[in-house]
């Protein structure tokens, strides 16, 4: 998966995550849901005993294979809760189960929809309005950088042109948390895009969004969620304060990286009002209940009828078959139904949270732990297909649409390397974006392959109409286009992100060359030095020695310096791939400055190595050792265009 991916799996994601769980549409008529509220024809009836039965077999098999500790399941219809059960352990040393009522669960960015149920809140008491400049409502402002502002809308439909950060989001410490607001203004995201333009998944611009939310209702972020929505829905069992008051303390489920590991530290969700929730499934499914029934829950009452129905509906336009968003919901015809809803990542907790309102139905689900290899998101992938085939089948027959004579020109076209729209370029993560990238390539018969999160095999699709392919043996569907002047690939199955085609200077199969080609060349060179008194014949000491010695005592220093130049921020790196993002936070500020500043240093060690290369070159020396001299100068360049290429010489600790 493209590095992003991999950040926003593990921390608040939809990250950064592109949602696991697939994007929402409606772009197509519905088929209408049985009268009694159960499945369509040939789909077995949505009742307690069948379901409880499915579960039964599939989530214990999906814990046991994954090694993942335990999972909560809760399901609702017609206004009531069908079932809700506890898989496995909340905490595994002690054999403590997961309970659907007892144990609280983190959301991850499932706490958007609770941001967005406030800001809706506030419109509909005409407090906010959507497309008005948010600036309006700060105390502080985001640049107008593309001279059109940012609007509510396209921080709900992630469209606020904000780049990807990574620091501060993530602490385990509870000691010294930056408040929602400290963060925001010392953590301004560039932008790379013109607000409205380019879809880009924004923790920020959520973050932003619940800050508003502050700011006009006059209420902490956390105590507006808790007075005019968990109370009146009666959802006492659910909290966005970090840490958790005292009295959830015992009933927190423990997050593992896999049920056979230690536990890992409470995650403390910095960007808040993008995901700071935790909360009982129990508590969960009045949520939903109310989003299934235009705001309300017997007595209770947080959306107005025509608020709901405003926010469920499309807030951006979206091609035929592809999903969308809506207003903050992630909106998309998944086997001819209208799904809204949205996924959370923390490192350790993954949740699904997908209502149908036609039918009448929700599902909410969440794993407290990543599992063997990640199983845990093609766990949570398989759950809600599952659900849906069985109880919600696709009954539109299959269409295998014939070949186009343009195929094979239009396969040809679009393949290319990719990078996603939600990334780093302005800090020194930037490096893992030039280094990893999606590759869409062209097959002999006119189809395409491609990547396919969470999949590991790539995926092969066929072109169903110009410039527009569908999945062999599958519904999602990749589109070409041109933004902003950029050929950009649409993901039907994800509105929050789209891929943008590399430029050569950033593209990985260039950078990683380079990369590799130079630290190879140095740690050669590295190794024939300290093993040169026993490798070097005796040899006739000429006049010029002296200087060839110096001039070879250059080169090595060069490429001493830059060896340990790149272990350094290797070993600063080395826990984003382990995903442990709470290293990344103001605290290492020092260290990421030495970094920045070592490569004025990288960049005099090449100029001292090309140098010493050129002057080496006019002496009465091998062949060899005159060519070798070139080599390590363009390994010792390799280093300073990596640094350029991959924000290392940036110096800003804003990434």
């Amino acid at each position: 998966m493209n590095v992003w991916n991999f950040i926003a799996a593990a921390a608040c994601s939809a990250t950064i995550l592109v949602q696991v769980s697939p994007a929402r549409s409606a772009d197509r008529e519905i088929p209408a849901a049985a009268a009694d509220g159960t499945s369509a024809p040939n789909g077995h009836p949505l009742e307690r005993a069948d379901l409880e039965a499915w579960l039964d077999g599939m989530v214990p098999f999906a814990l046991k294979a994954g090694d993942i500790a335990g999972a909560v399941v809760v399901v609702v219809k017609d206004g009531a809760v069908l079932l809700q059960k506890g898989y496995g352990y909340a905490d595994m040393s002690k054999k403590l189960p997961m309970d659907p009522e007892q144990t609280l669960i983190r959301i991850g960015s499932t706490s958007k929809l609770f941001t967005w149920t406030a800001v809706m809140q506030l419109v509909e008491k005409g407090q906010l309005d959507l497309d008005r400049n948010i600036n309006d409502y700060l105390d502080f402002t985001i640049p107008n950088d593309f001279g059109k502002p940012v609007t509510l809308r396209d921080l709900m439909n992630h469209r606020g042109g904000f780049e990807e950060g990574l620091k501060d989001v993530l602490w385990t410490n509870p000691h010294g948390v930056p408040s929602t607001a400290k963060y925001l203004k010392d953590h301004k995201r560039p932008m790379l895009f013109a607000p409205g333009q380019v879809p880009a998944y924004s923790n920020y611009g959520a973050a932003l969004a619940g800050y508003i939310v502050e700011r006009i209702s006059k209420e902490p972020y956390e105590r507006y969620i808790e007075r005019h929505i968990l109370l009146p829905l009666g959802m006492t069992h659910t909290s966005f304060d970090q840490p958790l008051p005292e009295r959830f303390a015992a009933a927190i489920s423990k997050g593992y990286r896999t049920a056979s590991g230690p536990p890992g530290l409470y995650e403390l969700i910095v960007t808040r009002p993008a995901g700071s929730g935790t909360a009982t499934v129990a508590d969960m499914s009045r949520f939903m209940l109310a989003h299934l029934q235009d705001g309300h829950v017997g007595d209770a009452q947080i959306l107005q009828a025509e608020t709901a129905q405003r926010m469920h509906s499309p807030s951006e336009d979206a091609p035929p078959g592809f999903a969308t968003t809506a207003h903050g919901f992630l909106r998309e015809l998944h086997n001819g139904r209208t799904v809204i809803g949205h996924g959370g990542d923390s490192i350790f907790f993954h949740n699904e949270f997908e209502l149908l309102p036609a039918e009448g139905v929700g599902i909410e689900f969440n794993f407290n732990s990543r599992g063997r290899g990640d199983a845990v998101y093609l766990a949570r992938e398989a759950l809600f297909d599952g659900f849906m085939d069985r109880y919600f089948p696709d009954t539109a027959a299959p269409v295998d649409s014939q070949a186009l004579p343009t195929a094979l020109a239009d396969a040809r076209e679009i393949a290319g390397r990719y990078e996603s729209s939600r990334r780093v370029e302005h800090g020194f993560i930037s490096i893992f974006y030039v280094l990893q990238q999606s590759v869409i390539s062209a097959n002999p018969d006119g189809t395409i392959s491609a990547p396919s999160f969470p999949e590991t095999d790539r995926v092969t699709f066929k072109e169903i109409g110009p410039q527009l392919w569908r999945r062999v043996g599958g519904k999602q569907q990749l589109a070409l286009q041109t933004i902003d002047g950029v050929k950009t690939v649409v993901d039907s199955t994800d509105p929050t992100a789209v891929l943008q085609s590399v430029p050569l200077r950033r593209s990985a199969s260039l950078n990683l060359t380079v990369l590799l080609g130079s630290f190879l060349v140095l740690a050669v060179t590295l190794v024939l030095w300290l093993l040169s008194r026993w490798l070097k014949p005796a040899k006739t000491i000429s006049e010029e020695m002296p200087l060839v010695r110096r001039l070879r005592l250059f080169l090595r220093a060069a490429v001493a310096f830059d060896l340990i130049y790149l272990v350094a921020w290797f070993m600063l790196l080395r826990p984003l791939l382990n995903t442990e993002l709470d290293v990344y936070s103001s605290n290492l500020d020092s260290v990421v400055r030495a970094l920045q500043f070592s490569g004025l240093l990288a960049i005099a060690a090449a100029a001292l190595g090309v140098w010493s290369a050129w002057r080496l070159s006019r002496l009465s020396l091998p062949r060899t050792s005159r060519v070798w001299g070139c080599i390590v100068a363009a390994g010792l360049l390799g280093v300073v265009w990596i640094g350029f290429m991959g924000g290392l010489f940036r110096f800003s600790v804003n990434y």
